[in-house]
């Protein structure tokens, strides 16, 4: 939030930012406010077949706004394709009966070391630009008597990556539902992704990742956060 501060105080000392340019400023800061996904209250009055006809409708006007023929074979089925790509796939994670069941169970092992999941593919959307954020999750925990299955860690990334985020934001709601699911606080989230609205437009920088990550219970101890990292950068034969 630092930079966002930064950019508040000179734009207040200089009254240089109106309502406008700080939204875009923040957008470029890649600054967020809560934990929470932003939704409005009516957000699920709409059917999906109801949302995907509206951005059917919206993408029409885009494409032709930008002066695009959509009557050429190759985009007339656009608009609808994407419609139905955001409401049934990209954004599908912002229908909570989404949601994986997190069933979990009786750690009858008795297994009392930290759990890590490596590796989750992340396919993200970032809510500023509305353009792909791509990369990895490492989610671990430390059993207090209860396990989740390790599908289901697997399945809470993909369901909180499948909607406008913020990366910051979606590492915490990660260990927010594995902590609700165990009944612990000792979860850890680690994310390593690429975002192309940094690699492919505005610097262009191909090659820069974003780090992020978020430590519960145990995991905030310097002991338990350098072995949750070492588990993360011990490369395995099964890896490339």
């Amino acid at each position: 939030m630092f930079g966002l501060l930064k950019i508040v105080i000179m734009a207040e000392k200089k009254h240089q930012l109106n309502s406008e340019d700080l939204a875009e400023a923040i957008g470029d800061a890649h600054e967020t406010f809560s934990t929470e996904t932003p939704l409005r209250d009516d957000a699920f009055v709409l059917s999906d077949e109801e949302k995907i006809a509206k951005i059917q409708d919206h993408m029409t006007g885009i494409m032709e706004t930008l002066g695009l023929d959509l009557t050429d074979d190759s985009l007339k089925g656009t608009p609808k394709r994407v419609a139905k790509m955001y409401v049934k796939e990209t954004f599908g994670g912002l229908k909570p009966e989404r949601s994986p069941n997190m069933s979990t169970f009786k750690n009858l092992y008795r297994y009392g070391e930290m759990l890590v999941e490596k590796n989750i593919v992340v396919y993200s959307t970032c809510e500023h630009h509305f353009l792909p954020i791509v990369g990895r999750a490492h989610v671990a925990y430390i059993s207090n008597g209860t396990v989740i299955g390790l599908s289901k860690m697997n399945r809470i990334v993909d369901f909180y990556a499948k909607r406008p985020q913020v990366q910051e934001r979606l590492t915490k709601q990660i260990v927010k539902a594995m902590q609700e699911a165990l009944g612990s606080e000792d979860v850890a989230c680690v994310i390593d992704a690429k975002h192309l609205c940094v690699n492919s437009r505005g610097i262009r920088d191909i090659d820069s990742s974003t780090v992020t990550a978020d430590f519960g219970g145990q995991f905030k101890s310097e002991t338990k956060k350098r072995e949750f990292l070492e588990y993360i950068n011990m490369r395995t034969k099964f890896e490339a």
